[in-house]
């Protein structure tokens, strides 16, 4: 079995696809829960799934996964491209996942508010469950994923020659011919046989 290396694209690709499907599955858990005392909740508990408190963490999840899956097909250049869109939305999905686990309270005062018809936050009592702190991982390692591929990039290989339509084919004594689409691109029938039969 050949040993995965950390630039080598199956590596890559594997640790970005794990972690974009992790951040993708933890949408909708439940992120924070807490209480709030309002006027119009009354005491009561609340519960805020990823989608509720960070909003942008399933688009994101989306970009980083397909960007990380066209590095796989494309050329060297939008390969580049492609592993530079996956480490923004790594940092970008960090940044926004940091917010709720570094500040619970806050993430939920906002759903907590809506759900009272206001704008702004109310105070809660507010923890975060594990899942911030698992997607905090999986944003890590989605930006390792990118740097490793941006090292890696330029020793990996596209699809290969073997997806490509040969353009000719073998004729008689080992020359090269044009292939049937050859001969239809130039307004031949390749149907047609020129030999004749002679008796």
């Amino acid at each position: 079995m050949r040993r995965l290396r950390p630039t080598g694209k199956p590596f890559v690709v594997l640790l970005a696809l794990v972690a974009s499907l992790v951040l993708l599955a933890s949408g909708g858990r439940t992120w924070v829960s807490g209480t709030v005392d309002d006027a119009v909740l009354g005491a009561s508990r609340i519960d805020a799934t990823g989608t509720e408190v960070a909003s942008g963490v399933v688009a994101l999840a989306l970009v980083a996964l397909a960007a990380a899956v066209a590095s796989t097909t494309s050329g060297p250049v939008l390969r580049r491209i492609t592993l530079a869109v996956v480490a923004l939305a790594a940092i970008a999905e960090g940044f926004v996942v940091a917010q709720v686990a570094f500040d619970p309270s806050g993430a939920l005062g906002s759903v907590a508010a809506r759900s009272a018809g206001r704008t702004g936050t109310l105070e809660t009592h507010s923890t975060a469950t594990a899942w911030p702190w698992v997607d905090l991982v999986a944003c890590v390692l989605l930006l390792v994923a990118a740097v490793g591929g941006w090292v890696g990039a330029p020793g990996w290989r596209g699809l290969g020659a073997r997806y490509e339509t040969p353009t000719t084919t073998a004729g008689p004594r080992g020359q090269r011919v044009g292939t049937d689409w050859d001969r239809l691109d130039a307004g031949e029938d390749p149907t047609a046989r020129d030999d004749t039969r002679t008796t």
